[in-house]
């Protein structure tokens, strides 16, 4: 039990004190607080779109991705259905149409694009396969992800009456840059599988090989995703309206970090689903609500402000929540320790 709680601390814990950095550094004003949204803005269209470009770029072959189909249609079949769900909810218990989509968003979308891969590296023991399951994962809840946080956004009406086109849903949807990430890591997967091998057993062409200043530079974008966006996560904390919307959050909160992963995991491990896949899954339904939720609510004429403290909240609880979902599942054997 003692080694359990060990794990769990030293899977929780980096990420936690790497946000709670970036929160001192505001608050000792080394860095200005205008500075972290153009951090995030950054992590959001650079170094997450690279990270998901390499994660899928890297995947060993097609046919590998096909070994996880069971646990990649799961992922997509119960983010479909909390959406499903909340936006049932949220039509006939929130009032204000501009924080029925963010009510909606922290129900079904996670950060697992910045955290969710790097908690899944933590847990995981050394052991390459479940990392594999995570990166393979996130090229469909990613999209799916975003795709339907688009939608949300485009089913209610917003304070002045406007609705938002079709076209502008879709236009959203095909530029949103980590959409945009994993489409490129595909195409370029796809062209590789097809280019024929050489004698010597290599393929005659791949970026890694034949391009490696370019392979290289995207691996240092892609390693600085995680750290970058927890840091920008820490300094872009606020506090302030929380009377208010108090309600709100506690309703969210408990959606995002209690009724999802408890549902989900239990679904999960009643499917069959084991060691090999729970840390992927863990960081898929256990952490808090995206970061990129904000950027994209303030652009689409939602509550940016409801979505902020969303973020924040969701991701100060998950820091207990998880501690709580990891230690339990290492004890069931669900982990490797």
């Amino acid at each position: 039990m003692l080694s359990n709680l060990f794990f769990t601390l030293n899977a929780v814990m980096p990420i936690v004190l790497v946000i709670a950095v970036g929160y001192f550094l505001k608050r000792i004003r080394l860095l200005d607080e205008k500075f972290f949204p153009l951090l995030n803005k950054l992590c959001f269209r650079c170094c997450l779109p690279c990270l998901l470009f390499f994660n899928v770029y890297n995947v060993e072959n097609l046919s590998e991705i096909s070994q996880y189909g069971r646990i990649c249609l799961f992922a997509v079949v119960s983010t479909l259905v909390f959406f499903f769900v909340a936006v049932f909810v949220v039509k006939f218990t929130v009032k204000d149409d501009r924080q029925k989509a963010v009510m909606v968003q922290c129900a079904f979308r996670s950060n697992y694009a910045i955290i969710g891969i790097s908690l899944a590296m933590s847990i995981s023991s050394g052991d390459p396969r479940p990392v594999v399951a995570a990166s393979i994962l996130s090229s469909v809840s990613i999209p799916t992800f975003n795709v339907l946080a688009i939608i949300a956004l485009s089913l209610f009406v917003s304070e002045t009456g406007k609705k938002v086109s079709v076209l502008s849903v879709l236009k959203k949807i095909a530029t949103n840059p980590l959409i945009l990430g994993v489409f490129t890591g595909f195409v370029c997967l796809s062209v590789r599988h097809i280019i024929p091998y050489a004698p010597d057993g290599s393929k005659y062409f791949t970026i890694r090989q034949n391009l490696p200043f370019v392979y290289k530079t995207i691996s240092m974008l892609a390693q600085s995703a995680s750290p970058v966006a927890l840091l920008a996560l820490g300094g872009n904390f606020t506090f302030s309206a929380v009377a208010r919307l108090k309600y709100k959050i506690i309703a969210g909160v408990f959606a995002r970090t209690v009724i999802c992963p408890l549902v989900c995991l239990s679904a999960a491990y009643a499917l069959g689903f084991r060691s090999l896949e729970f840390p992927a899954l863990i960081a898929l339904y256990g952490t808090p609500l995206a970061v990129s939720t904000v950027p994209m609510t303030a652009e689409m004429g939602s509550d940016a402000e409801l979505a902020g403290q969303l973020v924040v909240w969701t991701t100060l609880t998950s820091a207990f929540s998880l501690f709580g979902i990891i230690f339990a599942c290492a004890q069931l054997g669900l982990l490797s320790v």
